[in-house]
């Protein structure tokens, strides 16, 4: 289950840090829209990037989500990576993101392959500020 102060950051129009890991272990960082439901971090990307492929070999990652009205004031979650929807739920979604962050669906023309939401299921929550 999402805190009420970390989905209220998530649904709000912040940015996230979104970490994954490479195959040899480093950490990948990406500013990133996001989204949560009752139970999960949402973040949205597409089939073959980089982040995608790190969440398919090592679903662990941390969603730090900052408060764009006040910086020092962020919610940070560790957790995982339970599933990875594709088709028009997907796609839905990052229109979704889209009216939220930029007033306006996304655009047809910059999806190169599939989009994917990558639902995060919390293990470690916590809010800072």
């Amino acid at each position: 289950m999402i805190y009420p102060d970390v989905k209220a950051l998530a649904k709000a129009k912040n940015f996230a840090a979104f970490t994954t890991l490479l195959p040899g272990g480093q950490p990948m960082t990406h500013v990133m829209w996001v989204d949560a439901d009752d139970e999960h971090i949402l973040i949205n990307s597409e089939l073959g990037r980089q982040k995608v492929l790190n969440v398919t070999k090592d679903p662990r990652v941390t969603v730090t989500i900052i408060d764009s009205a006040s910086p020092y004031r962020y919610a940070e979650v560790r957790g995982i990576v339970v599933e990875q929807v594709t088709g028009p739920r997907a796609r839905a979604h990052i229109d979704e993101l889209s009216e939220k962050y930029v007033g306006k669906p996304y655009d047809p023309n910059a999806i190169k392959t599939e989009r994917v939401m990558l639902v995060i299921d919390p293990r470690r929550q916590r809010v800072n500020g």
